[in-house]
């Protein structure tokens, strides 16, 4: 009998609260000599028998402490590592939104441009009556649709940022002015991290093609400067202000006029869309937040539309 206290207090001590455990343990240590007072009398009370007692139900709390620790233990690190666990599938399914988000914009910056360009010039090319003329329109759309290939190759085959950078802005005008549009590029492209150097060209890129496909513009400024900690690129064309038509190009006699597109067959045009779905302006603003910058967009001060991004010249920490 003297044996099942001692276990029912160890489960008491290791299952219970310490003051259930408390109460148990001086109950069971008065209830030992009341029973030797009932029995014995007074004389039946001896204090060393209470004291080893007392001895063996200390010992059996101390074990239940012990089991109750390690159980409780046990069952925070099994907490922890859940919440690890929950932790990594949540991280790696952010990881994946973010790396699709980027692959999106990728595409749509690699291939709006250049498919802007082959639209325009194949638009012009309609309109030239001079084969020279023509065949020069026809070039620029081979070159561009090279251009096309290769940077989604770059994409498809995870060299996406390695190409893009400020140092190609001269390559990125010469193409848009192949294309009818005339740009002037002001200021010297700064060293940039990486990443928002890459955002940078992507965010002059994809404010030409804007200007090229919707804004209707026939001249753009681009200008690039330093700024404290930033570098501040301003994107200004003199088109309608807001991005909506496809631009006009030179038909070869100097009037201009805007390209027509080819007919598909069910009597809609092929070419572009002309009112724009706000993708690119978005992905401009989240290039630059990637990088800890910003970009402002809006009406320029004689009209057209202002591209402006911040970008800061030193990696986020």
């Amino acid at each position: 009998m003297a044996l099942g206290f001692v276990i029912a207090l160890y489960t008491v001590a290791r299952d219970r609260s310490r003051i259930m455990t408390a109460a148990g343990a001086l109950a069971l240590l008065a209830a030992f000599p009341a029973v030797s007072l009932i029995r014995e009398g007074p004389a039946g009370v001896r204090v060393d028998e209470i004291a080893g007692v007392g001895a063996i139900l200390l010992a059996a709390v101390a074990a239940g402490e012990v089991a109750r620790t390690r159980r409780v233990r046990v069952r925070l690190a099994e907490e922890r590592a859940a919440e690890a666990e929950a932790g990594r599938v949540a991280e790696g399914a952010r990881r994946a939104a973010e790396e699709r988000l980027r692959i999106a914009r990728e595409l749509h910056d690699v291939l709006a441009h250049q498919i802007s360009l082959i639209s325009v010039q194949a638009g012009a090319a309609l309109h030239r009556r001079d084969a020279e003329q023509a065949f020069s329109a026809l070039t620029a759309i081979r070159a561009a649709s090279k251009d096309a290939l290769r940077e989604m190759r770059e994409v498809l085959g995870v060299l996406r940022g390695a190409d893009a950078s400020l140092a190609r802005l001269p390559e990125l005008v010469a193409q848009t002015r192949s294309a009818g549009l005339a740009v002037e590029l002001t200021g010297e492209p700064p060293a940039l991290p990486p990443a928002a150097d890459a955002a940078a060209y992507r965010i002059v890129q994809e404010a030409l093609t804007n200007a090229m496909r919707h804004s209707g513009a026939r001249r753009v400024r681009i200008d690039v400067r330093e700024n404290g900690d930033d570098v501040v690129i301003t994107i200004v064309d003199d088109g309608s202000g807001r991005p909506r038509g496809p631009a006009s190009v030179d038909d070869g006699s100097g009037r201009r006029r805007r390209p027509a597109s080819a007919d598909d067959g069910s009597g809609r045009p092929a070419g572009p869309e002309t009112v724009d779905d706000g993708n690119g302006l978005r992905g401009m603003a989240e290039r630059a937040a990637a990088v800890g910058g910003s970009v402002t967009t809006g009406s320029g001060p004689d009209g057209g539309f202002r591209v402006e991004a911040r970008l800061p010249r030193t990696a986020p920490a």
